[in-house]
């Protein structure tokens, strides 16, 4: 095998780092997690740490964008495939059923959330993730608008903002109470999602 140049080196490092810190802050928390953990977990010195971050802050930042880049792509899957409309929301709805509500996703978001409060540059940095966020979502509506699918009652960027609110909401409250159904997220959809050219999208029970 040939050898890593020294740019694929750092780039599996830092890789390695935001692997290790996203298994430890979803499993102890965000706040009992020290970049020293984060180092001796993944195989590295301390110093490899701060030469890849300025601080724990922006490594968190790295770790949520990692999740929501990750559970994005999921979703972009599911509703991609060659399918009905119908089976791509069922298929959607068992992805929720997995995903929303988890305990340590959800508490790590909202421990970032309060540190950020007093923090305007903390705060910025959780907005344009969570403007990312959004534009997975919409990308992926505006996908189903343009093949001819479905209609949207209103522009493509508040429909998404509505779907991610809705998943944002109900997954916190899963993380409280796990027996809420996730159905009510593909309820939504339907509602939201009105098919084109007939009637809406049947109702599930």
């Amino acid at each position: 095998m040939a050898r890593m140049t020294r740019s694929e080196s750092q780039a599996k490092t830092r890789a390695d780092l935001i692997a290790t810190a996203r298994d430890l802050f979803l499993a102890d928390g965000y706040a009992v997690t020290s970049l020293e953990k984060v180092a001796e977990e993944a195989g590295y010195s301390k110093g490899a740490v701060y030469s890849n971050f300025r601080n724990k802050n922006e490594l968190c930042l790295e770790v949520l964008q990692l999740i929501h880049v990750t559970k994005g792509a999921e979703v972009a899957e599911v509703m991609s495939r060659q399918a009905p409309l119908e089976e791509r929301l069922t298929a959607f709805e068992n992805w929720a059923e997995r995903t929303l509500g988890d305990v340590g996703w959800t508490t790590l978001e909202f421990e970032f959330i309060v540190l950020a409060r007093h923090d305007p540059e903390l705060r910025a940095a959780l907005v344009s993730s969570l403007g990312m966020a959004r534009g997975i979502v919409a990308a992926m509506l505006s996908a189903l608008v343009a093949s001819g699918e479905v209609t949207l009652p209103m522009s493509v960027d508040d429909a998404a903002t509505s779907v991610l609110s809705m998943g944002v909401g109900l997954g916190i409250q899963r993380a409280i109470d796990p027996s809420i159904s996730t159905g009510i997220v593909t309820r939504n959809l339907r509602a939201l999602l009105t098919a084109a050219g007939q009637a809406d999208l049947p109702s599930q029970a």
